[in-house]
C-alpha cells in the first residue's frame, strides 16, 4: 500500500461528497484524478484491503428494521451454515465468533414483521435456532481505521 493507498482509506472513511461528480471532489481532495481514484478504490476492494465501500442506511429512519441475530453452529457446519444465511439478501453481514453462539450477523428488511419470516426460512433451512437479540439503546462509536 502506498501512500495515495493510505489517504485514500483515511479520507473516504469521514464521508463522501455528496455532489454530481463525488469521485472528481473526493480526488481534488486528494491531489489526484476522478479515475485514478475509482481504479484505486476498486483495487483496494478486489485485493481485499477493503471489504466494503458505499453508503450505510439506517433501516429504520427509512421505515425498515433490523435486529442482531445468533446461532449455535457445529464447527464442522460453519461453512455450510454461513453460505445458506449469507444467501438471503436481508443478511448485512456475518461474522464467527468463539463462544457458544459461534455465528453473528445482522439482518435487515423493509418491514420490521420480515424479520421474523427472515429467521423463520434460516432455521428451517439449515435445521438450526436462530436467536434474536434487538437494540434496546443506540450508541454511536465512530471507530476509524489509520491505514
Amino acid at each position: 500500500m502506498d501512500e495515495l493507498d493510505r489517504a485514500i482509506i483515511n479520507r473516504l472513511q469521514g464521508g463522501f461528497p455528496l455532489c454530481a461528480r463525488p469521485f472528481a471532489a473526493a480526488a481534488a481532495e486528494l491531489g489526484t484524478d476522478e479515475a485514478t481514484l475509482i481504479a484505486r478504490v476498486r483495487a483496494l476492494l478486489e485485493d481485499g484491503t477493503l471489504t466494503r465501500f458505499g453508503p450505510l442506511f439506517d433501516a429504520e429512519r427509512l421505515g425498515g428494521a433490523f435486529t442482531l441475530c445468533a446461532m449455535r453452529v457445529p464447527d464442522q457446519d460453519f461453512e455450510r451454515v454461513a453460505a445458506q444465511v449469507n444467501a438471503h439478501p436481508e443478511v448485512a453481514h456475518n461474522y464467527q465468533r468463539d463462544h457458544a453462539f459461534n455465528m453473528w450477523f445482522v439482518l435487515a428488511t423493509q418491514r420490521r414483521e420480515d424479520i421474523a419470516r427472515v429467521m423463520d426460512a434460516i432455521e428451517l433451512e439449515t435445521g438450526l435456532v436462530v436467536y434474536d437479540f434487538p437494540r434496546e439503546a443506540e450508541y454511536f462509536i465512530e471507530l476509524r481505521l489509520a491505514a
